[in-house]
C-alpha cells in the first residue's frame, strides 16, 4: 500500500474532527467543539474503539464520472445515510462523519484514498439514521494522483467521536475518477469545390497528473462526423486512430456546406469528448 494512502485515511480522520473548529481555536478552548478537535489531534484517545455506525445509500458524484483535469479543484458532492445507536450523541459537539473515494478492492488495503476535508451535514431522520450530505475535494496540482490512478474507484465513510473513536466503511458503490479529455479539429481548405477533398487534423490529448500537462492520447479510436448546414446532427463518415503523439488526420470528400468534427467515445479512464464543429463553404 502507499505510504501517501495511509497518511490519507489518518489525517482524513483528524480532519473530520479537526475542522469542526479550527485547530488553533481547539488548543485553547477546553470544552465542546474545541475539546473534540483537540482530542483527536493530539491522539489522546485512551477509551478509543469502533464505532457502531453503518453507511448506507451513498452517491457519489449524483452518479456522474469524476473528471480531473491538471490544476482546477474538482469538487465531488457525496450523499448518504448513516445508522446509530437509539440515544447516542450525534450532536456537533461529539460526532462527526464524512464520505471518502479509495482506489482497490478493500478500504483497509487502498492504494490511494481521498477524505472529505470537512465533516458532512447531517440532519435527523429518526431516532437512528441521519441523512447526511459533504464534499470531497480533488486536487490534482497537489500530488494526490498517479496516472494510473485513472479507472474505478469505490465509495466510502469515517465516522468520528470526541474521544476519538471511530468507524472506517468501504464498499458502498463504484466511481470512475477519470483523465480530462481534450480534442480539436481543423477543417479545410476554405472554401473548396464540390467533388474535392477535405481534410481534417486535430488531436485527441489528456490530462497528466504527475506532471500538470496535457499529453496526446495515443492509438484511440476517433470518429470523423459531419452535419449538413441547417442540420442538428451529426453523421460519422470514417473512424481513424490517434497516432504516437495523439494526433489525427482524416479525408473525405466534399458535398455540402456543413461542420466537420471528431468525437471519440471514451474509456474507463479517459470521458468521451467531441471537438467543437469546423464549418466548411463548399462551392
Amino acid at each position: 500500500m502507499r505510504i501517501r494512502a495511509t497518511v490519507a485515511a489518518v489525517t482524513g480522520a483528524l480532519a473530520l474532527s479537526a475542522l469542526v473548529v479550527p485547530a488553533a481555536q481547539a488548543a485553547d478552548a477546553p470544552s465542546g467543539k474545541a475539546a473534540f478537535s483537540a482530542a483527536a489531534v493530539d491522539g489522546t484517545t485512551s477509551t478509543a474503539a469502533t464505532l457502531d455506525v453503518t453507511f448506507s445509500n451513498m452517491k457519489v458524484n449524483k452518479g456522474k464520472n469524476i473528471v480531473v483535469g491538471t490544476t482546477n479543484v474538482v469538487s465531488v458532492p457525496v450523499t448518504y445515510t448513516l445508522t446509530h445507536p437509539e440515544g447516542m450523541d450525534t450532536s456537533d459537539d461529539n460526532f462527526a462523519s464524512g464520505p471518502l473515494i479509495y482506489r482497490g478492492s478493500s478500504v483497509t488495503t487502498a492504494s490511494n484514498m481521498i477524505i472529505s476535508d470537512t465533516p458532512a451535514t447531517c440532519t435527523t431522520a429518526s431516532t437512528t439514521t441521519l441523512n447526511c450530505s459533504g464534499t470531497i475535494y480533488v486536487r490534482p496540482a497537489e500530488e494526490e494522483l498517479y496516472n494510473s490512478d485513472a479507472g474505478t474507484w469505490n465509495a466510502g465513510g469515517l465516522a468520528v467521536t470526541q474521544n476519538g473513536d471511530q468507524k472506517m466503511q468501504g464498499g458502498l458503490g463504484a466511481t470512475k475518477v477519470q483523465r480530462y479529455s481534450t480534442l480539436t479539429v481543423n477543417a479545410g481548405p476554405e472554401p473548396v469545390y464540390k467533388g474535392k477533398t477535405i481534410t481534417s487534423t486535430g488531436k485527441l490529448s489528456r490530462a497528466n497528473w504527475e506532471d500538470g500537462h496535457y499529453h496526446g492520447y495515443t492509438n484511440q479510436p476517433v470518429k470523423l462526423q459531419f452535419r449538413k448546414a441547417g442540420t442538428s446532427t451529426y453523421t460519422t463518415v470514417k473512424t481513424v486512430y490517434s497516432d504516437s503523439y495523439g494526433n489525427l488526420k482524416a479525408t473525405a470528400t466534399a458535398a455540402y456546406d456543413g461542420y466537420w468534427r471528431f468525437s471519440f467515445a471514451g474509456t474507463t479512464t479517459t470521458p468521451a469528448v467531441s471537438a467543437t464543429g469546423d464549418y466548411v463553404d463548399v462551392r
